[in-house]
C-alpha cells in the first residue's frame, strides 16, 4: 500500500492526505481519485469516492491507514445515516452520500490528518457466498483487499 508523506514548513504548515485508487470491477465499483493532496493546516477538506452498485440502499465505509499500520475504520454510510467510529468525532469528520458518489469532508486539517483514506462498498450478497473472499483488487504490484 502507499506509504504516507508529509510535509512541515514553520510559517504556513502543509500536510497531506493520499487517496487510494484501487478499483474492483464487477457487478461494483468503487473507484477514487489517485495521488495526493496538499492541503494546510486549518482549512477543510473534501475527498471524493465514486461507485456503482445495484443495490438501492448501498452500505459505505470510510477506512484511515497510517504510515504501514492496518487500515482503521473511519465510518458506515447508508442513505440518509452516517455512523462515525468513537474515534472519528462527527465534528472533524463527516460523509455525504449523493446518488453513487460519497464524499469525506475533514473540518480544521492538521497535520495528524496525514494519511491514506479509503472508500469501500458493502455488496449485498444473495446465493452462494463460498467464493466471497476470493476476489482482490490489485494495483501496481500492490495487493488490497476489497474492504466490506
Amino acid at each position: 500500500m502507499t506509504g504516507v508523506s508529509t510535509e512541515l514548513r514553520t510559517a504556513d504548515s502543509l500536510l497531506v492526505l493520499l487517496s487510494s485508487s484501487p478499483e474492483c470491477n464487477g457487478q461494483y465499483t468503487v473507484k477514487q481519485a489517485a495521488g495526493e493532496d496538499r492541503v494546510r493546516e486549518g482549512h477543510t477538506h473534501t475527498l471524493i469516492c465514486k461507485f456503482t452498485t445495484t443495490d438501492r440502499f448501498p452500505y459505505l465505509y470510510w477506512y484511515k491507514q497510517e504510515g504501514r499500520g492496518a487500515p482503521k475504520y473511519m465510518m458506515k454510510i447508508s442513505p440518509g445515516n452516517v455512523i462515525n467510529s468513537p474515534e472519528f468525532d462527527e465534528s472533524k469528520f463527516g460523509a455525504k452520500l449523493v446518488k453513487n458518489s460519497l464524499s469525506l469532508k475533514m473540518e480544521v486539517v492538521d497535520v495528524t490528518d496525514s494519511a491514506v483514506y479509503y472508500c469501500a462498498l458493502e455488496p449485498t450478497l444473495t446465493g452462494n457466498t463460498n467464493t466471497l473472499y476470493k476476489n482482490l483488487c490489485s494495483k501496481d504490484n500492490t495487493i488490497v483487499q476489497c474492504l466490506h
